[in-house]
């Protein structure tokens, strides 16, 4: 049976160093931070190419983190977009900042680097003429104090952060790299978590890079923002346990989740280039297949993570068909995202509209995702590939 990520033949691959982690982990006794967190956060921090590396319990945790280290709160607005799995636009909402939505590059679903230089300045003049601006009470929009931007890499692919923080710097404004879908993916010869002042993760199991549970962490090269991020992860936590300097929260890594993603780790870069063959071997055979769907584009200089692989069909229609001929034959599909933020209930209060977004929109109802995993054989992939047509 085709699995949508198969976890098992990961495991069966690791088993007995997964297990001899574990239990020495459980024999040590040292289950809270200790060894296995710190050398983690080193072997992390080598690989991402950044100075610091702050593990935490969740992806969220690593954005929430970031936006009170950077001391976001009420008042405040962050931009980030619509088209992204809930956390992403959930983090700013929940340090009590208001997030500015900003709509996707159909072709990347990355944000749209014009549309946010247009958010930027509508937010800036409170003026929603040439951008959709939260429709708030009378005169709460003109005292939003703009402050970031939580840039999303779907996917697997890294946004357009050389004109993002070109763009911030202008503006005064710090990024967020959100890559919990791009651990492992580059720009040039920078890898995603160090694309941007701040970059965070997700070790959620189906992640290119995910634990038995939920893990995260956050990258930078900035050492007061890594102590502040390492004192907001314990409570606050000052020079010891009982001295709290400041709110906090409690965001650690569990030490068995570090003993496992330190094994998964040392086999990343085989399972980072089989994803690469397998994005590869999808493209070709739908293109041979002559199948009216768009596969994904990666721009000159890049490596997509895959964390996905996300086919775009013209309409819901052809997209329900061609769901329909791969369930017929037992192999699963994924809609990522079929409603966007700005029309979940959880964001009413701010506003927004059907057809503010466009793009966003228009993706959820156009894009679906196949099997993606290292272990996915070519021949299987062809079957898939086969199935869509009927």
């Amino acid at each position: 049976m085709i699995q949508f990520i198969d976890l098992k033949a990961q495991y069966a691959r690791i088993q007995d160093k997964v297990e001899e982690a574990t239990l020495r982990t459980l024999r040590s006794g040292q289950f809270i931070m200790g060894p296995e967190v710190n050398d983690l956060e080193a072997r992390l921090s080598a690989y991402v190419g950044t100075k610091h590396t702050i593990s935490c319990a969740s992806g969220t945790d690593a954005l929430v983190m970031s936006l009170m280290a950077k001391g976001v709160g009420p008042g405040d607005a962050v931009f980030t977009v619509p088209f992204t799995f809930m956390a992403s636009a959930e983090a700013i909402a929940t340090v009590g900042a208001t997030p500015i939505f900003v709509d996707v590059d159909p072709l990347t679903f990355n944000i749209d680097v014009a549309a946010l230089t247009r958010a930027v300045e509508a937010l800036a003049q409170g003026d929603d003429a040439d951008h959709p601006l939260p429709r708030l009470p009378d005169g709460a929009l003109g005292q939003l104090r703009p402050r970031g931007i939580i840039a999303v890499d779907l996917f697997g692919l890294p946004a357009d952060y050389e004109a993002i923080n070109a763009l911030a710097a202008k503006h005064d404004l710090f990024v967020i790299e959100d890559a919990a879908q791009s651990f492992g993916g580059r720009r040039d010869n920078a890898r995603a978590g160090a694309l941007a002042e701040i970059g965070c993760t997700s070790f959620f199991p189906a992640k290119p890079l995910g634990c038995y549970g939920d893990g995260g962490a956050i990258f930078t090269d900035d050492d007061g923002l890594a102590e502040l991020l390492r004192s907001i992860r314990v409570h606050g936590q000052g020079s010891d346990k009982y001295e709290n300097v400041r709110l906090g929260i409690t965001g650690r890594l569990d030490a068995i989740q570090a003993s496992i993603l330190k094994v998964k780790l040392d086999i990343f870069d085989d399972e980072l280039d089989q994803r690469q063959r397998v994005a590869g071997t999808y493209t070709r055979e739908i293109e041979a297949a002559g199948l009216d769907l768009i596969t994904p584009a990666i721009p000159d200089r890049q490596l997509s993570a895959w964390a996905q692989y996300t086919v775009k069909a013209k309409d819901a229609e052809a997209r329900a068909a061609c769901q329909a001929n791969l369930a017929d034959k037992g192999i699963p599909t994924m809609i990522y995202y079929p409603k966007p933020l700005h029309l979940q209930g959880a964001f009413a209060p701010l506003g927004y509209r059907s057809g503010d977004f466009p793009v966003s929109e228009q993706l959820g109802d156009q894009v679906f995702s196949l099997p993606m995993h290292p272990y996915l054989p070519d021949e299987q992939i062809v079957e898939i590939v086969a199935a869509m047509k009927g």
